[in-house]
């Protein structure tokens, strides 16, 4: 089956990354490759599930419409019968009396120690931020085992062998380069020196006998319904909170198929085999307790075990041939290392997500802490998607360092005691906050400058009151902040400095082609920014519907990943909480952000006397490395003309 390139909206669009790799087992909707295009970075999902057989385009190719991306084996194509493992060890029954003294080449494990050394990463020097491994640790090639810094990137060093860590020759804090060397690996390789007689069982039928023995239980392993009744949940009764499976779907074993809830815990009950769903009984809201059947499931059938490992134990070994020894790679699993990555604090705070086994295992197999991931699915339950989403971050987001940078990065050395003034009381911050403070601390290297105004918005208001009756008739909220977004977007496209990108050289600046207008949502844990969505194509209607969904799936947290990404402007606004002004923070790789402060009447001279106007405080902070304060003071005036009579915007 090939997977063709869809309909992008473009003409030609390059390949920029290869996300499969051949003999990957994927899944319909699975993202296999990401396209580029002057418009847009599109990531192309399969329409088929299946293993990859092969890769027809490289990276950096132009492709159109209909272009085969790849080849599929659909899954169910590559099984082979259970009978066919037997029948192909007793084909060579008749030569194993021909071949029984010929000697063999047995392989003997040797070890031999190997330097592990710092790659080409694109600096000079670096510096050990973390070290991932210990001596005696078992580890496989591409392993991370040290994460080194430097001023443009964080960068974790894959391992180049595999075994086990014999030494390591550097220390956290130490400066390295190219060809350092970070620890030696006592790595097992195979040679075949040694010519050993392969012991080979006696020319008897006994072998024939056992194979069709085995034969004939492998198809006699029928496959059969199989009930997944709840489990001991440690309480008399639960509530059946949602249901991750419908009738026909297939599931694997311990794959989460119903989520349990209880005044203690959010559990998801797996599956205990494999196979597809024929009926469920249960419903959502129905209490449950421990062995309630809650789905019938039609098993697949299980295959006997393979005969190879029968046959020579029933078959008596000639006097002359010794056993064979154990091969030592064989010995060697490599069976949750995953888990050997994190700390005890790190499988705590674990163990407190909301995550089925499957989702935990890859997690394990990622080394990755749960705490740490964003959380799309629902009642915050943690996705596979969400882990992939957040991994691939970390991979192309060199900013994304660690906690422990975040001291590094402001500077501030460690507090005092406060044991002798009373001492203190530690209130733990929200997820929220916590993953905003390596954002917010990249402002030290920001040179920002706020511009305040005044815009008076007595017109405009007296409009939006006139309306708002309307729109509250077809449920929507008419706000003041939804004219000042569209305001603010038209102002934009003449002025697209402000929406724009300092380049990483310092050279130039990146003008965005389109507008995505970030707007700061205040929530129980903490402040959100979700994206709106091109607000210079979308009329004041729109951006005031737009604006109420946003805000309430801020609220209810259910925002997703795309919902906060690709913002090159942010309004923040203070609403009706107080203040008369204030200084938003840049928003990095943003260049400018507008804060909104609540309006409130003032006397303004007209030349003979003062007016009373309703006058509206604006708070422009920039980055002073892109914009000129004569730049942003005219930014401003604009946009106090534009509120103080929208309509002509309009027209």
């Amino acid at each position: 089956m090939k997977i063709t390139t869809p309909d992008i909206g473009v003409d030609k669009a390059t390949v920029a990354e290869i996300l499969v790799k051949v003999g990957d087992t994927i899944s319909v909707d699975e993202s296999i490759v990401l396209l580029e295009s002057d418009k847009a970075s599109v990531e192309v999902p399969s329409t088929s599930a299946g293993v990859v057989k092969s890769i027809l385009v490289n990276q950096g190719d132009q492709v159109a419409e209909g272009a085969v991306l790849i080849e599929l084996e659909a899954a169910g194509q590559t099984a082979t019968p259970a009978v066919e493992a037997p029948q192909a060890a007793a084909a060579p029954a008749a030569e194993v009396k021909a071949e029984s003294v010929a000697p063999v080449a047995a392989p003997v494990a040797t070890s031999q120690t190997v330097d592990v050394q710092v790659p080409d990463i694109g600096v000079e020097k670096a510096i050990v931020g973390e070290i991932l491994v210990a001596v005696g640790d078992t580890i496989e090639v591409d392993q991370s085992i040290v994460v080194v810094e430097s001023d443009k990137a964080t960068v974790e060093v894959p391992s180049t062998a595999a075994g086990v860590v014999e030494s390591i020759s550097i220390q956290v804090g130490d400066s390295v380069k190219e060809g350092v060397v970070i620890l030696q690996v006592k790595s097992a390789s195979s040679v075949a020196p040694v010519a050993q007689a392969a012991p080979q069982p006696a020319a008897t039928p006994a072998p024939v006998a056992e194979v069709s023995e085995v034969v004939s239980q492998t198809v006699s392993a029928p496959a059969g319904d199989v009930d997944v009744a709840v489990p001991d949940l440690g309480v008399d009764k639960a509530v059946v909170a949602e249901i991750l499976v419908a009738v026909g779907d297939k599931v694997e074993k311990d794959q989460s198929i119903i989520v349990v809830e209880s005044d203690k815990a959010t559990v998801e009950v797996p599956s205990t085999t494999a196979g597809v769903i024929k009926a469920i009984h249960v419903a959502l809201g129905q209490n449950v307790s421990e062995g309630v059947a809650l789905v019938t499931i039609e098993a697949e059938g299980q295959a006997a075990p393979a005969p190879v490992a029968k046959v020579p134990a029933a078959t008596p070994a000639p006097a002359k041939t010794e056993a064979p020894k154990a091969v030592a790679p064989v010995a060697q699993a490599p069976v949750a290392q995953g888990s050997d990555k994190l700390t005890k604090e790190q499988n705590a705070a674990n163990a407190k997500v909301y995550a089925g086994p499957a989702v935990r295992k890859l997690a394990r197999e990622l080394g990755v802490v749960l705490a740490e991931v964003k959380a799309s699915g629902p009642h915050e339950r943690l996705m596979k998607e969400d882990l992939f989403a957040y991994v691939k971050t970390r991979l192309t987001v060199p900013q994304a360092a660690p906690v422990v940078a975040v001291a590094q990065v402001s500077g501030l050395p460690k507090l005092p005691s406060f044991d002798a003034f009373g001492g203190v009381e530690e209130k733990v911050l929200t997820r929220l906050q916590q993953v905003s403070i390596p954002q917010l601390s990249l402002n030290n290297y920001i040179p920002q400058v706020t511009q305040f105004d005044l815009a008076d918005i007595t017109e405009l208001e007296a409009w939006r009151n006139d309306l708002k009756g309307n729109f509250k008739k077809d449920g929507i909220s008419l706000t003041i902040m939804a004219f000042i977004i569209k305001a603010v977007a038209h102002l934009l496209k003449e002025e697209r400095e402000f929406a724009g990108h300092l380049a990483d050289d310092g050279k130039s600046v990146l003008l965005r082609n389109e507008i995505h207008m970030g707007i700061a949502v205040a929530t129980p844990d903490g402040l959100t920014v979700p994206v709106l969505r091109n607000p210079d194509q979308k009329s004041i209607k729109q951006i005031a519907v737009e604006l109420g969904e946003l805000g309430q799936k801020a609220r209810d947290k259910k925002l997703s990943p795309k919902d906060l990404q690709g913002a090159n402007f942010t309004i923040s606004s203070l609403g009706a909480i107080g203040g008369t002004a204030f200084t938003p923070l840049v928003n990095w790789p943003q260049v400018a952000i507008l804060g909104i402060s609540p309006a409130t009447m003032q006397p303004v001279w007209n030349g003979q006397g003062f007016d009373p106007k309703l006058m509206l405080p604006l708070s422009l902070s920039y980055d002073h490395r892109v914009i000129n304060g004569a730049d942003a003071a005219r930014f401003t005036n604009k946009l106090t003309k534009l509120l103080k009579d929208i309509r002509t915007l309009l027209i």
